[in-house]
C-alpha cells in the first residue's frame, strides 16, 4: 500500500529543489528579487517535507534524508552563492569586488555543503541543529541583500554584503546549537511571521515602488520584520535548545 505521507514528503523535497533551480535561473536573468522569493518559498516546502515525513507510519529512510540534503544544497547553498557572486545591477559598484564576491560565494557554498554533509551523516540524530541550518542562513542572506544590494533599502554596500555573507557562512559550521522549528518551539510563531514578512516584502518590492510611497513603506516594514525575526533566531535560538534531550530515533 502506498504511503501517502512519504509520497507527499518526496514531492515537497522535489518542489524545494525545483524552486532552487528556478532561483539560480532568475539570478542569471538579472532578477534577484524573484530569486529570493523562490528561496523563501522553498523554506516552506522544506518544512512540509519534515512534517509529512514525521506523519508517515514508516520509519525514517536514508533516501529521504539524502534527497532532502541534495535539495537543500541546491536551494539554500548554491542559489545563495549565485546571489553573492552574480551582480547585474550596480555593476560600477560591484566590479571592484568581483574576485571577493566569487571567493565569498565559494566559501558560502562550501560551508553549506559541510553543514549538510554533517547533518546527513550524523547530525540528524540530534534533537537540535549544530550550526545554523541552511534555510535560516539563506533567509539571513536575503535580509542582507535587501538592505545592501537589491533593492538596497538602505544603500548599496558591497563590503556590508560580503562581511554579512562571511558571518552567515561561519555560523553554519560553528558548533553552536540551534532549535528545530517544530510544534512546541517558542520560536515557531516568530519564524512563521518572519516567513510571511519575507514573502510580503519580496512580492511588493517586485513592483519597484517609489521610495516613500505607501507600497514601499509596507515593504520596508515587512523587511524590518524579517530582520527582527532572523535576529531572534540567531541570538535567542541557542538559549531555547535543550541539550540534554536524547537523540532522535533512527532507522
Amino acid at each position: 500500500m502506498t504511503d501517502r505521507w512519504r509520497v507527499a514528503a518526496n514531492l515537497a523535497t522535489l518542489a524545494n529543489a525545483l524552486l532552487g533551480v528556478g532561483a539560480i535561473l532568475y539570478v542569471l536573468a538579472g532578477n534577484k528579487l524573484w530569486a529570493m522569493l523562490l528561496i523563501a518559498s522553498a523554506i516552506g516546502f522544506d518544512g512540509l517535507d519534515g512534517l509529512f515525513s514525521r506523519r508517515s507510519p514508516a520509519p525514517p529512510s536514508a533516501f529521504g534524508r539524502y534527497a532532502d540534503s541534495v535539495a537543500d544544497a541546491v536551494t539554500f547553498g548554491l542559489a545563495p552563492a549565485f546571489l553573492i557572486a552574480v551582480h547585474t545591477s550596480f555593476v560600477n559598484l560591484w566590479s571592484p569586488w568581483a574576485t571577493e564576491s566569487l571567493g565569498l560565494a565559494a566559501l558560502y557554498f562550501a560551508a553549506a555543503i559541510a553543514r549538510l554533509t554533517y547533518f546527513t551523516a550524523r547530525g540528524y540524530e540530534r534533537k537540535y541543529f549544530l550550526g545554523v541550518p541552511t534555510p535560516q542562513a539563506a533567509l539571513a542572506l536575503i535580509v542582507v541583500l535587501l538592505f545592501h544590494d537589491t533593492p538596497a533599502l538602505q544603500s548599496v554596500q558591497p563590503i556590508a554584503v560580503l562581511v554579512g555573507a562571511a558571518i552567515i557562512a561561519a555560523m553554519m559550521v560553528a558548533p553552536v546549537p540551534y532549535p528545530k522549528i517544530r510544534a512546541g518551539s517558542v520560536l515557531r510563531a516568530p519564524m512563521a511571521v518572519t516567513g510571511v514578512a519575507a514573502s510580503l516584502a519580496l512580492v511588493l518590492l517586485q513592483f519597484r515602488p517609489a521610495a516613500g510611497s505607501p507600497l514601499f513603506l509596507v515593504a520596508l516594514g515587512a523587511a524590518y520584520s524579517m530582520l527582527v525575526g532572523v535576529a531572534c533566531y540567531y541570538l535567542l535560538g541557542p538559549f531555547t535548545v535543550d541539550r540534554t534531550a536524547p537523540p532522535a530515533a533512527t532507522s
